[in-house]
């Protein structure tokens, strides 16, 4: 018995085999799409569930506040609001010096002037916006530099 020579080009996917693979589908889809479905749900909701805990872990927020800090300049927003509630717990402590109430209110402003920045660098062309968010996350540095010394820490 004599074997078949390979034609070439016979491992491609022809014609033949999708029309095959089509009505293979055709039968098969309508029973399995309803089991696999759910399972696939599941599996997105999972899968997206998953993303969020990392995107808030990743800017320092809880997940149900994830939606308030959007666009590239989310993380400076994140450390803003962050910063503007350690302002509000120094203000608050017993141990508080009218020096540092005068921070405190000094600190707030300068946190909305740095918050308006943020979003107005958001309309700006790349290069001009990196560079607004550099400026800022300096200035960060250095309130949140003020407040630790501050809080004594």
């Amino acid at each position: 018995m004599a074997r078949k020579a390979k034609v070439e080009g016979e491992g491609r996917f022809t014609p033949k085999k999708a029309k095959n693979a089509i009505a293979v589908a055709k039968v098969l889809g309508p029973v399995v799409i309803p089991v696999i479905a759910p399972y696939a749900v599941r599996a997105a909701g999972t899968a997206r569930e998953v993303y969020d805990r990392y995107q808030a872990r990743k800017l320092g927020v809880e997940v149900d506040q994830l939606g308030s800090y959007t666009g590239r300049g989310a993380a400076l927003h994140a450390r803003i609001a962050g910063i503007a509630e350690g302002c509000r717990d120094l203000q608050k402590s017993e141990k508080a010096t009218p020096a540092d109430v005068e921070f405190v209110k000094d600190s707030l402003g300068t946190l909305e002037q740095l918050s308006a920045t943020v979003r107005a660098a958001e309309r700006m062309p790349a290069a001009r916006r990196k560079s607004a968010h550099r400026a800022v996350a300096g200035e960060l540095e250095r309130l949140e530099g003020q407040l630790l010394h501050r809080l004594g820490i």
